[in-house]
C-alpha cells in the first residue's frame, strides 16, 4: 500500500497558490485514475483507488501547511505503514517552475509542511518536489508561495500534472529506478507537448526591388538630385504649378 499526501491549504482563497501545487497534483492523479470521491478522514481529506494493481490512499490534510503532520501521522498509525510507504507532493522553492525531482529522506529546507511531518513519523518519507522558483529575495518568499500562479504559468503547470498522473503507476513500485523513470518520462511528456513557435513566412520582395530594369532605383536618383536643384533654384516649374 502507498499513502501519498499533497501539501496545502484548505479552501478556496488557497486553492490556486504556489503553495498548493501538492493537492493539485494530488488530484489530478485521483482524477485520471478513477480514485473514490473525497470523504472527510484522518483530519483532513481521503480518496482510496489503484495503481498497478496496489491501493493507494490520497490524503490532502486540512490542519493547514504548518500542522500536515498530524493528519499524515494518524493516517500512517491506523494503516500501519512505515515511513517509506508515504510520498509527499510538494511545492519547492529551489527548483524552476514546472520542475520536478524525486528524493528519498532528507532535511525539510524551511518547508513548513515537510517540518511538521517530520516531526511527526520522522525524515525517512519519499517527497516528490514540485518546482515554483525563488522570488530572488528572501524577504519575497512568503508572498510568492501566497500568491496565485502566474497567468503564463498555468497552461505549462496544468500539463505538468497532466504527465504526472498519467505516470503515477511507477510511483508504486518504491525503488530509485522507478522514481528516476517516473521524473524521465514526465519530463519527455512535456518536451514533446511543448508549443511550437511559429515561424514568420519570408517577407515577399518589394516592387523596388523586382524591378529588372532599374527605373525604381533610377527615379529615386531623380528625387535626390530634384530636391539638390530645388535647394539651389528654388522651386521647379512642376512645382509652381502644385502650388499655385
Amino acid at each position: 500500500m502507498l499513502l501519498i499526501v499533497g501539501l496545502g491549504n484548505p479552501g478556496p482563497n488557497y486553492a490556486g497558490h504556489r503553495h498548493n501545487v501538492g493537492f493539485m497534483a494530488l488530484e489530478a492523479i485521483a482524477q485520471r485514475h478513477g480514485f473514490s470521491a473525497w470523504r472527510k478522514r484522518f483530519q483532513g481529506q481521503v480518496a482510496e483507488g489503484q495503481l498497478n494493481g496496489v491501493k493507494v490512499v490520497a490524503l490532502e490534510p486540512l490542519t493547514y501547511m504548518n500542522n500536515s503532520g498530524q493528519a499524515v501521522g494518524e493516517a500512517l498509525r491506523f494503516f500501519k505503514l512505515s515511513p517509506d510507504a508515504v510520498l509527499v507532493l510538494h511545492d519547492e522553492l529551489d527548483l524552476a517552475p514546472g520542475k520536478i525531482k524525486m528524493k528519498r529522506g532528507g532535511g525539510h529546507a524551511g518547508h513548513n509542511g515537510l517540518r511538521s511531518i517530520t516531526q511527526h513519523i520522522g525524515p525517512d518519507f519519499r517527497r516528490l518536489r514540485i518546482g515554483i522558483g525563488h522570488p530572488g529575495d528572501k524577504s519575497r518568499v512568503h508572498g510568492h508561495v501566497l500568491s496565485d500562479l502566474a497567468k503564463a504559468e498555468q497552461p505549462h503547470f496544468e500539463r505538468l500534472f497532466k504527465a504526472m498522473a498519467e505516470q503515477a503507476p511507477l510511483l508504486v513500485e518504491n525503488s530509485e529506478q522507478a522514481d528516476n523513470a517516473f521524473t524521465s518520462k514526465v519530463m519527455q511528456s512535456l518536451l514533446s507537448e511543448r508549443p511550437k513557435k511559429t515561424t514568420q513566412p519570408p517577407r515577399k520582395s518589394t516592387p523596388l526591388q523586382q524591378s529588372p530594369s532599374g527605373a525604381a532605383n533610377h527615379r529615386s536618383e531623380e528625387g535626390v538630385l530634384a530636391r539638390a536643384l530645388r535647394n539651389v533654384l528654388g522651386p521647379l516649374t512642376g512645382d509652381r504649378r502644385r502650388d499655385e
